[in-house]
């Protein structure tokens, strides 16, 4: 089948709805109906483990016929990942090389494949892992927080992804597909209420309205957590960390004639919650992980106005396919809108300044409420993308396609009491590519492809109250990709490839509100080696896929962020090198007993003998340092990537007994494991975290047609406290993990 396959031969992927309305009926067709859902015969369970279809390279493919590194998570695992209202930080270690981290609370992830990401927290940031939701890039980060929910399946490409992806994918892809509209009725539900009055409603209906012409496809999601975090500063108890989170998507399938398929897709997020609460001095001075001043339910704050944050926004695609006999045309036009704010507390702390000069150490606090706000306005982003492609199952097949991007969006950052005074910054960014893809079957057993991609990006910063200010970027970059699979036999194959990617220059505008200019960032290139192999052995039993690589980031992006100057400046270092590893595997011993699970070690290293970078006031820096522009800066080289975990490991685990005539209790749980991690450019002894771990575990029964389902959960079951992140500023302050959410689901499907 040809690349763009059309959605009548798959129909699977995501709907989009925009408004409350639209949502609620979702729901409650949904909920409503589940009492009447009509019982199939029983199938009982399947024996061997599923086949998986992915499209590493926009393709309908078996996961172990790509020449990449790729991994999966399936509807079951994410349904009950995000039972306990998780965000799309709870995929972070789920895969192995995959992390995620945000110091915006749910509104800006920042994701790392194999150590490879950007620390930056700036509204404008760029990214070198790319998120694309349903065929179409979600650039800036707060789109990549768009909820996800009626969720097929979740891929992730490890490694630079530049020939039929395109820029700032130099780290690889995280791609998410939710269910497609088709002719039969389709709805599934689930239900989930927990600790701190934490409710989760995600559900989708669809079916045709005129059959084998147009069907549809409605799908919601509502979440919500009361506050449950007490700022002693204020009169009574629990004023922050609630949350309610509004989506839906609305999707129309047209297929007027065996040849064309229309996919229509609208979808909308009304946001509003407590935004990442920062908490100061909880690690002390020479050591690491939390001391005893930290307390999960309550914070100190004099600033921050709650710590409020909000975002609304809406998006729109059409995904046009059409078979020309021996081609395929796809077009994929899309437009996203959001605007939002986020206000926080930043010091994470209510004075007076306490240290002690003369005495001993003391815990350090602002003299003011550090209270800032950054606003997004008018975020408008279209995208335009056309690709023509040979049919599959021939010994040659190839794509090809023009792409186009536009982008633009104005950042406010201000102090509400006066400091910092506002300052408007206006980002533009253009950018187009021509690229295209062959494969060639030189035996039955031995497949060799190859890539090429132009690409050129601009773009433009306006501060509005300072044209002097004003900065324009711009390159050009021919991404490249070789790669070789050979079948040793009919169920193990390795594979060979090197990829290079561009991550276009970068402008950063954030200090323009504490009184210095821009700072800009040219483009970095990665060259990436990697070679694997994916089998299926035992009879079918096991999956056991894994992947050796090694790469060389040149001039490598980063964000030297805080320091005693709390500054946002990017840099350029000279190059990065890493290598690593990673395996995935999953085990079907009898029917009745499923595990998966990944391990991944990844090694980084920055090479720059001259880099130096700001560092914490009250932090204990292992780095050699120099003094430059008056201020005490600390040599990185050879330090590791900030972020950049050195291994991650998850497992899960599924074991199910029979009990009555179609039905079985089940157990399941899930585990992940940080290892090593460090936070910032340079190291210090508090800013290191090691040996971190979550679980899950889900108890109850299902029917054996699976149309329903009803379980006791456990989210952070052994309620973990873990640093996910910093604030180096002036006092060691962390932010942490979701906390422990015990509750009951439902789940419901026809």
């Amino acid at each position: 089948m040809a690349s763009g396959a059309k959605f009548t031969m798959r129909r699977h992927s995501k709907g989009l709805i925009s408004g409350r309305f639209l949502a609620g009926v979702a729901w409650l067709a949904v909920l409503t109906s589940a009492p009447a859902f009509a019982q199939q015969a029983p199938t009982g369970p399947q024996s061997g483990v599923d086949v998986i279809i992915v499209t590493a390279q926009q393709r309908d493919e078996n996961l172990q016929d790509v020449p990449v590194s790729a991994a999966t998570l399936g509807e079951e695992q994410l349904s009950t990942l995000f039972s306990g209202g998780e965000d799309i930080l709870a995929i972070a270690t789920r895969v192995p090389g995959v992390y995620a981290e945000s110091s915006n609370g749910r509104a800006a992830p920042r994701f790392y494949i194999r150590g490879l990401g950007n620390t930056d927290f700036d509204l404008a940031a760029s990214q070198p892992v790319s998120v694309i939701m349903d065929d179409v890039v979600l650039e800036n980060v707060a789109l990549k927080s768009m909820p996800l929910f009626d969720l097929e399946q979740v891929e992730v490409y490890r490694g630079p992804q530049g020939t039929l992806f395109g820029r700032n994918t130099t780290a690889g892809i995280i791609r998410f597909k939710s269910i497609k509209p088709s002719d039969e009725f389709e709805a599934r539900g689930q239900a989930s209420i927990g600790s701190f009055g934490t409710m989760t409603v995600d559900a989708g209906v669809g079916g045709a309205l005129i059959e084998d012409l147009v069907s549809v496809r409605l799908s919601g999601l509502y979440q919500h957590r009361n506050d449950w975090v007490d700022n002693t500063t204020t009169p009574g108890a629990n004023d922050l960390g609630a949350f309610d989170e509004l989506a839906g998507r609305l999707q129309v399938l047209v297929t007027p004639s065996d040849r064309l398929d229309i996919l229509l897709n609208v979808h909308g997020r009304d946001y509003e919650g407590t935004s990442a609460l920062f908490r100061a001095n909880v690690i002390d001075r020479g050591s690491s992980g939390l001391n005893a001043r930290y307390e999960r339910d309550r914070v100190s704050f004099d600033g921050g106005g709650g710590n409020r944050q909000a975002y609304r926004g809406w998006g729109t695609s059409a995904n046009i396919v059409y078979d020309a006999g021996p081609l395929t045309v796809t077009s994929i036009t899309a437009y996203e809108t959001t605007e939002g704010f986020s206000r926080g507390d930043i010091d994470g702390s209510a004075g007076p300044y306490t240290f002690n000069f003369t005495g001993p150490f003391t815990y350090p606090e602002l003299p003011f409420a550090s209270d800032t706000q950054d606003t997004l306005d008018d975020l408008d982003q279209f995208t335009q993308e056309v690709r023509i492609a040979s049919p599959s199952g021939e010994r040659l097949t190839w794509q090809a396609g023009v792409f186009a991007f536009r982008s633009e969006f104005t950042v406010t950052t201000f102090g509400p009491t006066g400091f910092p005074p506002p300052a408007s910054l206006r980002h533009e960014n253009d950018s187009w590519a021509v690229f295209g893809q062959a494969s060639y079957d030189w035996t039955d057993r031995f497949t060799t492809t190859g890539g090429l991609r132009f690409t050129r990006d601009d773009k433009e910063l306006t501060v509005l109250a300072n044209p002097r200010q004003n900065r324009s970027v711009s390159d050009q970059h021919l991404s490249w990709e070789l790669s070789g699979m050979y079948d040793l036999t009919p169920t193990v194959s390795v594979y060979g490839r090197v990829a290079d990617g561009f991550r276009g220059p970068t402008i950063q505008g954030r200090d323009v509100a504490f009184f210095a200019d821009p700072s800009v960032a040219q483009s970095e290139t990665i060259l990436s080696w990697e070679a694997g192999w994916k089998s299926v052995l035992a009879g079918g039993a096991l999956r056991l896929n894994g992947a050796v690589y090694t790469y060389t980031v040149s001039d490598i992006q980063l964000t030297a962020v805080g320091g005693a100057g709390n500054t946002v400046q990017l840099v350029n270092a000279s190059k990065g090198d890493a290598w690593g590893l990673e395996v995935d595997a999953a085990f079907q011993p009898t029917p009745y007993l499923t595990f998966t699970g990944g391990l991944s070690y990844t090694d980084t290293e920055l090479k720059d003998s001259s880099l130096a970078v700001g560092i914490c006031a009250q932090c204990t820096v292992t780095d050699p340092t120099v003094v430059r522009g008056g201020a005490t800066r600390a040599l990185v080289n050879g330090n590791p990537f900030p972020n950049a975990p050195e291994m991650i490991a998850d497992i899960t685990a599924r074991y199910a007994v029979p009990f009555g005539a179609d039905g079985e209790l089940f157990a399941f749980t899930d585990w992940a494991y940080q290892g090593k991690t460090n936070l910032f450019l340079y190291e210090s002894v508090e800013f290191q975290t090691d040996d971190q771990f979550e679980g899950g575990l889900k108890l109850g029964y299902a029917r054996s047609d699976g149309s329903w389902e009803v379980a006791l959960f456990a989210r952070n079951i052994t309620d973990e406290d873990n640093i996910k992140g910093a604030i180096d500023f002036n006092n060691n302050t962390a932010f942490v993990n979701e906390p422990r959410i015990i509750g009951v689901s439902l789940n419901v499907r026809r």
